[in-house]
Order: C-alpha cells, then structure tokens, then sequence
C-alpha cells in the first residue's frame, strides 16, 4: 500500500519519519524544521490505518511492506517511533538508511514487564475527549495556544485512528521482533523508565551491535514530551 506522506525542505539528504501508533505523521512538527535546518528533505509517512492513509489488514509485516512502497530506497536518516520503529526494523534491510534510529521501539511486547497487549489502546478511542486529554503528560512552559493546537492535532489523529491496528497487533505480541542484529549503524533511544525496553535487553542490544541512549525521567513518547532531551539524545545521528 502508498502511504500519504508529507513533504518538507528541499537538502539533497533525506530523512525519512515513521510515528507510532493513534498518532500520524504531524506528531514530528516539533523535529522537521530542526531537520530541514539541517539540509534535509523530510519525508513523514500516516501508517496504513492512521492519518489519511487507507485501511486495509493489519499486521507487522504489511506495515513494512507500505514503507518500502512509499519511501525512497537508502535516506540518510530513517526514525521510528514505537510502531514506527517495528516497522523501520522490518523494513531495513530493503530500505538501507545511512543510519535508522528506533525511538521506543515495540520490538517485544511480551518481555521482563510483563504482557503489553496493543488492544487496550482501543479505549483511548472510546474515551472522552477530557480523559484523552489527562492521558498526556504536563507540557511544562509552553503557551496555551501552542499546547491547544497541539492537542488539537492529537485528538484528531485519535480520531482518524482505525483500532483495528491495535487488535490486530494484539494477536503477534508474543512474537519477539527484537533485529538478531543492527543491520545499519543503529541508536535504540528508551525513556527511563521504559515500558517496551527493559535494562536486559539494553545490554542485549549493545551485544547485538546497537548504540543504546536512554533519557531519564520520559515517557514513551519522548520526541512528544521531552523534545530537547530527544534531541539532544539523538547527537550525532541526525
């Protein structure tokens, strides 16, 4: 399946965006103009299933697939978010970034923690719009009309959302899809504490090949809640 993907900058490098799951492509508004700024042509896609591309079956490799239809083959950067970051592993070995970093990656979701199972995101979907809105965390310091608009944005990607990708997920989260090894250079960004990463399998990526960089004190979404730690994270992957 082509994916809509949003286009900004005209630098002969390419950077390549995937987000995560309930969101779409405008959860990156923060990072493009720190990417264009830096001579980059930003590509970032909706997942089958979000924003305004089309629905259709649901599973991680049709996810992938999509990627390889819409991206352009060997960008010099390719990011991921959660789901986004499933996908780009899934894809990398066709796509061949210069560099791909996977930011929270939803690699295993049966692990140390316990069983994260996709589809209780569905109550996000049912939920009050006031309940979605307590679901974030405290943007500290920035103006209102800058965080309503945000919230905005957010709530409409919730709404454009097909559950289904969470039910759907549902059925392979005990399927482990942790890379056997960094095919590219390769940074895996956690929060501290982290839901999907665990401490045994950072040290298990460092073995596999993989920089791990970890931000204390952030929630998963990190590019979301804590945008110049992400960034100052991601030194020298950019």
């Amino acid at each position: 399946m082509r994916l809509h993907a949003q286009e900004w900058g005209t630098g002969e490098r390419v950077a390549v965006l995937v987000h995560g799951i309930m969101s779409d492509h405008r959860t990156w508004h923060e990072l493009v103009p720190v990417l264009t700024g830096r001579g980059y042509r930003v590509l970032a896609v909706d997942l089958r299933g979000h924003g305004v591309s089309a629905r259709g079956e649901y599973e991680p490799r049709l996810f992938a697939d999509d990627l390889l239809e819409t991206l352009p083959h060997a960008p010099e950067v390719a990011l991921g978010h959660s789901l986004g970051a499933l996908a780009l592993a899934l894809a990398v070995a066709e796509l061949q970034p210069a560099r791909a970093v996977y930011s929270e990656p939803a690699w295993q979701l049966a692990g140390a923690h316990g069983s994260l199972d996709p589809a209780l995101f569905t109550l996000f979907k049912r939920s009050s719009r006031a309940l979605a809105a307590l679901s974030r965390p405290p943007h500290n310091g920035e103006p209102d009309e800058r965080l309503e608009k945000r919230a905005a944005a957010e709530q409409q990607a919730l709404d454009r959302w097909d559950e289904k990708t969470a039910l759907a997920l549902s059925s392979h989260r005990h399927i482990d899809h942790t890379p056997e090894k960094a095919l590219v250079p390769s940074l895996v960004q956690t929060s501290d504490p982290s839901m999907l990463v665990s401490t045994e399998m950072r040290a298990e990526l460092v073995r596999r090949g993989f920089e791990v960089r970890t931000v204390p004190d952030a929630p998963h979404a990190i590019h979301r809640d804590r945008f110049d730690a992400f960034v100052e994270s991601l030194s020298g992957w950019l």
